[in-house]
């Protein structure tokens, strides 16, 4: 053994090479063994000082070239004086674990541990040990390896680092994020490829039970906490159990269309879907589906991102509302009667009978009570229209105090009908209503055959005037009875 460390062979290692002196650290242990010591680590982990002093009892007695160029010393001495700088702060845990082996018995130990240059810098290290032959008694000689691993274990924390970052992203994405395995839907795919299959459209048509089966091998591997938010889930478990009630109705059309789109080759697409969350409301949704990169080749690694558009659906639907709806009477605009009416003539569905209703007294509401009072009666009518209409029928707000309503394909008798049910309507409204009652003027019309539609709406609108004049005109003859009855 002196021949090999009097030899190159030790100096000219390319690994750095301590010999060591353990005897005192013997003597600590048999003084501790003495007092009753007997679970070492935890009497070392106790008191970080216990280490500290076993550490003082070791002398180094030699190390090799590449052990100074490691730790930047500029000989043995150098070295010793500065072992503080080297053997701190970490190195006092891991030390824990080699003084247990030595205190077991054992002859041989290894660890990782963190070590410093003399100028400060971390060195990773692999550490081993082993009793010399002839001193394992004494632990008088060890040979020890400080095995500079930096660069690996840098790349090591740096792959952690990069994976914590990820996984971070993905659970506190804003945006609902599914991880899930799509290799058994390719395997499935390519057997109706294999088969001759061009027209996958077509394939699905006649097949739908295949979309359902593709639907079925869908596995899930994650989801974040924005799926659960989003879906007013508990808990993963939860959410998985229960995907029947998210994806339904109209979701196996949608993925019949994602299907298509991978037999095209498209491993990134988006679309709008609905799907439903765990309470039962609706969720409007941009599914945005890709293929991760590395895993085209089988899909067992694919990521659908679902970004929630609900209040963005519900204020356009809202929008569209307003474009096509009176706002105080519920009923449908101008804009929408013209159109409606366009639509109409253009359509060969004959009979077609229109109504025109003018709402009595509204001026005389506002001048005298306000128009608070007004938009009260204007909101009523609307009330008994909305009541009496239903597809393909359609009532409107034309104009301030005027209305219409529509009806395809409606005969004369059906047009009556319509008039006797809004009379019916507006008695029982006028129930509740006793000292602010409804009164109406209504003209009707039905179309003869090649009448354009504004020729009919003209009629009803000559015939409702028409009624308008027999109104005043009993207002007035009736007004014209009092001043003589009184006048008597």
């Amino acid at each position: 053994m002196n021949d090999f460390f009097d030899s190159n062979i030790f100096d000219l290692s390319p690994i750095a090479m301590w010999v060591e002196d353990f005897s005192g650290v013997r003597e600590q242990f048999d003084r501790w063994r003495a007092e009753g010591i007997e679970d070492i680590r935890a009497y070392l982990r106790e008191d970080i000082s216990r280490v500290v002093a076993c550490s003082r009892q070791i002398r180094v007695l030699r190390v090799n070239r590449k052990t100074l160029e490691l730790f930047e010393a500029d000989d043995l001495d150098h070295l010793v004086r500065n072992l503080h700088l080297v053997f701190r702060d970490e190195m006092l845990e891991s030390h824990v674990n080699e003084l247990a082996e030595l205190w077991d018995g054992k002859t041989e130990f290894s660890s990782s541990a963190v070590n410093y240059s003399l100028s400060g810098r971390r060195l990773d290290i692999q550490l081993r040990g082993s009793v010399l032959p002839g001193y394992e008694q004494t632990l008088g000689r060890l040979l020890l390896t400080t095995e500079d691993v930096t660069a690996r274990e840098e790349a090591r924390r740096k792959e952690q680092e990069n994976r914590r970052y990820a996984e971070g992203i993905f659970e506190h994405s804003p945006v609902s994020l599914w991880v899930e395995d799509f290799s058994r839907i390719k395997e499935l795919l390519e057997v109706v490829r294999d088969r001759g299959i061009d027209d996958f459209r077509v394939f699905t048509d006649v097949h739908p039970e295949f979309v359902k089966q593709c639907m079925s091998e869908i596995m899930v591997l994650d989801v974040n906490q924005a799926t659960l938010d989003l879906f007013c889930a508990p808990d993963r478990h939860t959410l998985l159990q229960r995907q029947g009630e998210i994806f339904r109705d109209d979701m196996e059309k949608h993925f019949r269309e994602q299907l298509i789109e991978l037999w095209n080759g498209n491993l990134f697409h988006q679309r709008e879907v609905i799907n439903y969350a765990l309470d039962g409301s609706e969720r409007y949704l941009l599914l945005q589906f890709s293929v991760l990169p590395g895993h085209e080749d089988n899909w067992s690694l694919v990521q659908v991102a679902l970004t929630d558009i609900t209040a963005r659906k519900k204020a356009e639907a809202y929008l569209e509302y307003l474009g096509k709806h009176d706002v105080l009477t519920k009923l449908h605009n101008r804009a929408f009667y013209v159109d409606e009416l366009n639509r109409l003539e253009r359509k060969t569905l004959r009979p077609v009978s229109a109504l025109v209703i003018d709402l009595n007294g509204l001026k005389d509401a506002n001048d005298h009570l306000g128009h608070d009072a007004g938009d009260s009666l204007l909101r009523r009518l609307g009330e008994v229209l909305n009541g009496v209409v239903s597809q393909p029928n359609h009532a409107a707000r034309i104009g301030g105090d005027e209305f219409a309503i529509l009806m395809p394909g409606a005969d004369k008798h059906a047009a009556a009908t319509m008039v006797e049910t809004v009379h019916e309507l507006l008695k029982i409204n006028n129930q509740f209503y006793s000292n602010a009652p409804l009164s109406i003027s209504l003209g009707v019309a039905t179309s003869e055959p090649g009448e354009k539609m504004e020729d009919v709406v003209k009629r009803a609108d000559q015939m409702m005037y028409e009624d308008k004049r027999a109104y005043y005109a009993n207002i007035n003859a009736r007004e014209a009875h009092k001043r003589v009855v009184s006048g008597a």
